[in-house]
């Protein structure tokens, strides 16, 4: 029994000796990393991998001071002048000029105003009488609507709060105003916002896509986010299929078209020989409208078929690409995503922060397993720092040597099967994972489509959904009109006094003409 003891008591020591040593191999490996300048061995805590931070760090972007907000930066904004006299001189004094201070203020006042129309009655009976200003809706003025739209959308305050507070400030007005405002009289905006949209599809290299949980009407729907550093926009439906996702990307339009490139989709997405030489063999081969489109595929006798892969959803999916394809609004854009399928088209990318992120949420539960998933996250991270780089000097040689540094990475047997596992996936996802390398261009992640869709998030916690459908058509419009503005350095509320046609508001040109100047 002593014996086995004494055994137990040197087992217990190598161990420690064993973790002592492990834990000076990855000090030495982080110190060789240092020295290197190469980023930080990952650490396994609850927070965001953090792979963008750290490489960016690698490969020398510095954090700047931000520019200091103050009199230089607001000189040109000046609105007023007003001299001050030091009142009392004393005799023989000189006059030495002007110190200038800059002061920032506010100014909200209620006004209540009378306009006293002319009325006048024609020879004929007829009643004329003299119109209103520009932007008066319901007895109210346009800049109540301008505050009214900036504070629920871009300050994200409730109907109930935007109004207490103005009812504190003096002005009467209801909480059902109020909420007609952020819903009605909406119908330039809204035609603003599809022209942003087509004219960003049209001229984008890229566009990054994400989208998140949205209630409406009482149940749960889902916007989709679309967007690059020029423009941005938003779309809610009830569903999130890559059918809803093309309906998005026809910018208003729903039409479906039976032409080459939409039979290739149906076989690429394994339909039926039969059904698609019936579609072909059709005279109508273009369609305006879902009704139209569903009516065709009854007659047809597709939506009794009970076949797999469902004949209904693909033939729909396969109209609404060529009609999307027949607009040009995508013709060699990437589109990147975080892997959804509802995103997956021909010309696809995939974000390589969520690629990562995949490995770091692997809770390995032995030495081994973790060593063998921290040792394949800093060959990742140091292949992200290296397609960094060749996105600012691409070269073909390189290309072909990152590919094949891919390969060795995401074809190792580290003896860990759910990193095995993992990495197996990730490979088959090669092409997209690599689309950076043919179009050194496109970003190799989605943040930007992250930052956009917060405010969804945000304005969801805080107002909860939706009811009509002009609510929820002014929140994606709005949403979207504001974090275009941001992306052109536009004042969202500026922008809105000009085209809520406020008096004296600064004009903003079409943010579509913006977005194209931009290209």
């Amino acid at each position: 029994m002593a014996e086995v003891d004494r055994l137990r008591g040197e087992v217990g020591d190598l161990k420690l000796a064993v973790l002592a040593r492990d834990a000076k191999i990855l000090e030495q490996a982080e110190e060789i990393a240092r020295l290197k300048g190469l980023p930080p061995r990952p650490k396994f805590t609850g927070k965001p991998s953090g792979m963008e931070q750290a490489v960016s760090k690698a490969l020398g972007k510095k954090k700047g001071r931000k520019a200091r907000r103050g009199a230089k930066r607001d000189a040109s904004a000046v609105t007023a002048e007003i001299k001050l006299k030091v009142g009392a001189v004393p005799p023989g004094s000189r006059f030495k000029g002007y110190e200038d201070v800059l002061v920032r203020d506010l100014r909200i006042v209620v006004d209540v105003i009378r306009y006293r129309r002319e009325r006048w009655e024609t020879p004929d009976g007829e009643r004329l009488v003299a119109p209103l200003p520009a932007g008066v809706m319901g007895g109210f003025g346009p800049q109540l609507r301008q505050f009214i739209l900036a504070g629920h959308f871009q300050g994200q305050m409730t109907s109930e709060r935007l109004t207490s507070l103005l009812n504190g400030m003096g002005l009467e007005i209801s909480k059902r105003q109020v909420v007609r405002f952020l819903a009605q009289g909406l119908e330039g905006l809204r035609e603003e916002d599809q022209a942003v949209l087509r004219v960003g599809l049209e001229t984008a290299a890229w566009i990054t896509v994400d989208d998140t949980s949205a209630r409406h009407a009482r149940k749960d729907m889902f916007t989709t986010q679309l967007g690059d550093d020029r423009f941005a926009a938003f779309r809610t439906g009830a569903c999130k299929s890559r059918r809803r996702f093309l309906y998005d990307l026809q910018c208003g339009r729903e039409d479906y078209v039976v032409d080459d490139e939409a039979l290739a989709h149906m076989r690429r997405l394994n339909l039926a020989g039969g059904l698609i030489d019936q579609l072909a063999a059709h005279p109508n081969r273009r369609f305006e409208s879902r009704a139209d489109w569903e009516a065709h595929l009854e007659a047809l006798g597709f939506d009794q078929l009970n076949t797999l892969p469902n004949p209904v959803k693909v033939a729909t999916e396969g109209a609404l690409w060529a009609a999307v394809m027949e607009q040009g609004l995508i013709k060699g854009t990437v589109i990147v995503s975080d892997g959804a399928g509802q995103f997956r088209l021909p010309d696809h990318a995939l974000c390589w922060i969520h690629a990562e992120r995949l490995v770091y949420k692997l809770q390995p539960t032995s030495l081994a397993h973790r060593r063998a998933v921290d040792l394949a996250r800093t060959l990742i991270w140091w292949f992200y720092r290296d397609l960094k780089s060749y996105k600012l000097d691409p070269d073909p040689k390189w290309a072909r040597m990152m590919r094949a540094r891919f390969d060795r990475i995401f074809t190792r047997n580290t003896r860990y099967i759910l990193l095995d596992q993992l990495l197996a996936r990730l490979h088959r996802q090669r092409d997209d994972l690599l689309r950076v390398l043919d179009r050194p261009e496109i970003p190799i992640h989605t943040n930007g489509s992250e930052n956009d869709i917060r405010a969804v998030v945000t304005k969801r916690k805080i107002s909860g959904g939706t009811i009509s459908e002009a609510g929820k058509g002014a929140r994606d419009t709005l949403l979207g009109l504001m974090k275009t503005c941001a992306k052109q350095g536009v004042s969202f509320y500026q922008f809105l006094g000009d085209r809520l046609a406020v008096p004296g508001a600064p004009t903003v040109p079409p943010l579509h003409q913006l977005i194209t100047a931009a290209a």
